[in-house]
């Protein structure tokens, strides 16, 4: 990475190769998350709470790879998994599309580990750079690459449903894993890796809680959304799988943007972002119950785009902001590791509920989890400047 810093040049090429991965990583995570559940509510007749389970099974994967193997393993092996991760994707998706009622439990459990590997050593890998502008650039660029994916994903997807089945849809993104292959021989891993440190030692990290904090006010709506936005469409508005899927492509278009701006014009001070974003995000959750039809929750979608966009890069700025070195591998794994607990554990929650007070009313109910989430931020780490502020 210190040849890196010296030269303009490579920098791009870094950033090129990191919104490749970014891409191939995050299109296919997203496809398997938003589909598998679908997948099985209409092909193999699951119950809500199966279509549910499925998906948290996926993130159960995760959290376990992120949690007791990505952060304990050393910077050469952790390289070598890595790749090998990426390899395991590509098979994974062909075996969805050869899934059934039973096996699809089995393949979404690895290729959740798969995911737990990849994930947080590719931000990890773009917080490497050692000037703090150029490595808070860095990381804005990756979630650029990961909103880009999440709009060509969805598109795909969106197209692909107009003469394809879901079970057909995993072959089809089984090449773009290719990608995701060919680019992680590249990606940069820590070079003094006997200096890393992991468990007790960063349990008390301020950058890390922060973080959990920021992305708990929106991943917990969007946990609920990820699962089972296809299901309302179609149950609510009784539109064709094509048009339940297309509020995704809006959604992440608008993210997309906002990472764009904060990847052209990086924000120091990102105590207003963490106030501005959460509001948000209970306004449209309060509007749910009272959708007058599809085109008004096209409108809510693309408005909650704004704090997909943001969160996720003002988190990962926290992080690189408030850990040294030699303790971002762990931070990035544990933040990691619980992202992809809320999104197995909130699905599951959620399709609880359901049945007794429906769909519009159990997304208003998430706005307890954010305004909590932002009220502890400010009683907790709201006067920390070299997180918070200008001078970190």
């Amino acid at each position: 990475m210190r040849k890196l810093s010296s030269n303009k040049h490579l920098f791009l090429l870094y950033s090129i190769i990191l919104i490749l991965m970014a891409v191939s990583m995050r299109a296919t995570n997203d496809m398997v998350v938003t589909t598998v559940s679908p997948f099985g509510k209409y092909l193999l007749h699951f119950s809500y709470i199966l279509s549910a389970l499925v998906t948290a099974i996926v993130y159960l994967g995760t959290v376990l790879a992120t949690t007791f193997l990505n952060p304990l393993m050393n910077s050469k092996l952790r390289r070598n998994v890595f790749i090998f991760a990426n390899f395991m994707i590509i098979i994974l998706l062909v075996l969805y599309y050869l899934s059934s009622s039973i096996s699809i439990f089995i393949v979404s459990f690895f290729i959740g580990i798969a995911y737990g590997i990849i994930l947080p050593n590719i931000v990890t890998s773009a917080s490497l750079y050692p000037d703090k502008t150029g490595r808070e650039r860095l990381l804005a660029i990756y979630s650029v690459g990961l909103s880009f994916s999440l709009v060509f994903g969805p598109s795909l997807e969106t197209y692909l449903l107009t003469f394809i089945n879901y079970r057909t849809v995993f072959l089809f993104f089984a090449p773009i894993g290719i990608i995701g292959f060919i680019t992680s021989f590249f990606m940069e891993f820590p070079k003094n890796n006997k200096k890393e440190t992991h468990g007790s030692s960063i349990k008390h990290n301020s950058g890390l809680w922060s973080a959990i904090l920021t992305i708990t006010t929106y991943n917990v709506p969007f946990a609920a959304l990820t699962v089972f936005l296809v299901i309302f469409a179609e149950t609510r508005f009784h539109v064709s799988s094509y048009m339940a899927y297309l509020p995704f492509v809006f959604f992440f278009t608008v993210s997309l943007f906002t990472r764009i701006y904060l990847s052209i014009r990086p924000i120091k001070n990102i105590r207003y972002p963490l106030i501005i974003a959460p509001t948000i995000t209970v306004i449209a959750l309060i509007i749910f119950p009272f959708l007058p039809n599809y085109f008004a929750f096209v409108g809510v979608m693309m408005f909650l785009g704004i704090p997909h966009g943001s969160i996720f890069p003002l988190s990962t700025i926290e992080i690189s902001r408030g850990t040294s070195v030699e303790e971002r591998n762990a931070v990035n794994s544990y933040f990691y590791s619980y992202n992809m607990a809320l999104f197995m554990v909130i699905p599951l929650i959620f399709a609880a509920i359901i049945p007794y007070i429906g769909f519009e009313k159990t997304f208003a109910i998430l706005i307890i989890p954010v305004i909590i989430s932002v009220l502890i931020i400010i009683k907790k780490y709201w006067n920390d400047n070299k997180i918070f502020g200008i001078n970190s």
